[in-house]
């Protein structure tokens, strides 16, 4: 007997090609009518599945926000020490740019062009997110686990040398997901070592 194969909801396949879109042309660039036609529908097939592309916008920045959240739940409740901790938040957010790079450049990149309340609402999240972050940071530098450095300075560098990834890293690249997740935490984590140097 024959496998059926199953294909992804029609919901899946529009919010699919819209991150396309976002990514390539950015969220302004797009219009509603040329999403229809990247995915193959008409306008008025699509809005069934579908009410806008603030709703597609909202929905991606806000999975990929949770997910990063997620990571912090998961340290959090660990015994590990800090430094530990933030080498584990380095090596799942490599991971999650592997996994969806397409909905991380989005939610990057257009998250200012969410509606004003859910504007609101994800800056509210970002900074909970890099207030944790930050919690865990300094805690290893308090303990003497990471060089005595400006706690923010070391939040916003590790973070900002993980926001690449998303616009480098392709399969064809010449270094395999594991291999670019290993020298990436290496790197991040040599440059916080109390005996490292400058």
């Amino acid at each position: 007997m024959a496998v059926k194969k199953t294909s992804k909801p029609k919901r899946d396949l529009i919010i699919d090609g819209a991150l396309k879109l976002f990514r390539a042309k950015g969220y302004d660039g797009t219009s509603m009518r040329e999403l229809a036609g990247t995915v193959g529908m008409d306008a008025a097939s699509m809005y069934y599945y579908i009410r806008s592309k603030d709703e597609i916008l909202e929905e991606v920045c806000f999975r990929i926000a949770n997910r990063y959240i997620a990571h912090l739940d998961s340290v959090e409740d660990d015994s590990l020490p800090g430094a530990e901790k933030v080498r584990t938040l380095i090596s799942l957010h490599v991971r999650l740019v592997l996994e969806d790079a397409t909905a991380v450049s989005v939610a990057n990149h257009e998250w200012r062009c969410l509606t004003k309340k859910k504007l609101t609402a994800y800056k509210a999240l970002r900074q909970k997110y890099e207030s944790r972050f930050a919690a865990i940071v300094g805690q290893a530098i308090q303990d003497g686990e990471f060089r005595a450095v400006n706690t923010d300075v070391a939040l916003y560098t590790l973070l900002s040398s993980l926001r690449w990834l998303e616009a480098w890293y392709k399969p064809e690249r010449n270094i395999g997901p594991e291999d670019l997740e290993r020298d990436v935490t290496t790197l991040l984590m040599r440059g916080l070592e109390p005996t490292g140097t400058v």
